[in-house]
């Protein structure tokens, strides 16, 4: 991974932070997004300190704010040129309804919204850097989900976390494919990855025995990374676009997420809410 340069989001800890570590090892530049200042700067400080490698920049960013990340990708174009890979990582969980400060239901605007805009808004030197990558990391909660246009943010009905959580993450794997078709003679692939049941910091709200169930019984970050190390960096995947992986191979997804006129339909409706131009 010498010369490439590769963001990613909600770096600071668990499959984030893992994957900037094992691409660092590579000796690849990485650009670390992160939420929290001093998270961001211990994570960079601790994989700079077990790498060797001094090549890890950190930009903060709230991810849930369109606004900051439009200027995260103002900061990114005026230093750098390029970018080999986008690994699309950031995410949450959160027992109650919350909005974003752009009023849109925060699962929702951070695991499709933001990877929406923040890929969009890069695409142009994503290009310019082709063969290059995007991997969004969903989930296969997309699997129970079902989009319902007349209620994207889960207003109308009791929130239940894992049900909205899988509607987000089912509208990511929608983007992801659409993305692909869109993308398609460019040499920009995108795919998708199910890290598998990780222990993470995504479970930080959730109970005390629900922590300790994540540390007894589910994979660790360094495992839940290895699906997105391997689409960031091995040449057995070049060329290989549109696809959902699991544990380093390609499997079907949900059979809703293949319907082409809801990704068109959900990529209208992302462009909308982003204000972004067509």
């Amino acid at each position: 991974m010498e010369g490439k340069i590769c963001m990613i989001t909600g770096a600071n800890s668990g499959i984030g932070k893992a994957t900037a570590k094992a691409l660092a090892k590579m000796n690849a530049t990485v650009v670390m997004v992160c939420h929290n200042k001093e998270r961001g700067e211990k994570a960079k400080e601790e994989i700079i300190n077990e790498t060797g490698n001094k090549k890890i920049d950190l930009y903060l960013c709230d991810l849930s704010s369109q606004e900051q990340i439009r200027k995260l990708v103002e900061e990114y174009k005026n230093k750098y040129q390029k970018l080999d890979v986008l690994i699309n990582n950031a995410g949450i969980m959160l027992k109650k309804r919350v909005l974003s400060i752009d009023g849109i239901e925060m699962n929702f605007a951070v695991h499709f919204l933001a990877p929406f805009l923040l890929t969009n808004l890069l695409l142009d030197v994503l290009k310019k850097s082709a063969p290059s990558r995007i991997i969004n990391v969903a989930s296969a909660a997309h699997k129970r989900a079902k989009i319902d246009f007349n209620d994207l943010q889960s207003e109308n009905k009791k929130y239940r976390l894992f049900t909205v959580y899988g509607i987000s993450k089912l509208a990511e794997v929608l983007f992801t494919y659409e993305l692909s078709r869109k993308l398609e003679g460019t040499g920009v692939n995108a795919n998708a990855v199910h890290p598998g049941v990780v222990n993470s910091n995504l479970g930080r709200d959730q109970s005390k025995f629900s922590q300790w169930f994540a540390r007894k019984f589910f994979k660790s970050p360094e495992e839940g990374a290895q699906t997105s190390i391997y689409l960031a960096s091995s040449p057995e995947v070049e060329g290989i676009t549109g696809k959902y992986f699991v544990n380093k191979q390609p499997k079907e997804s949900s059979e809703e997420s293949y319907n082409e006129d809801y990704a068109k339909k959900l990529w209208h409706t992302a462009q909308e809410m982003t204000k972004l131009k067509a």
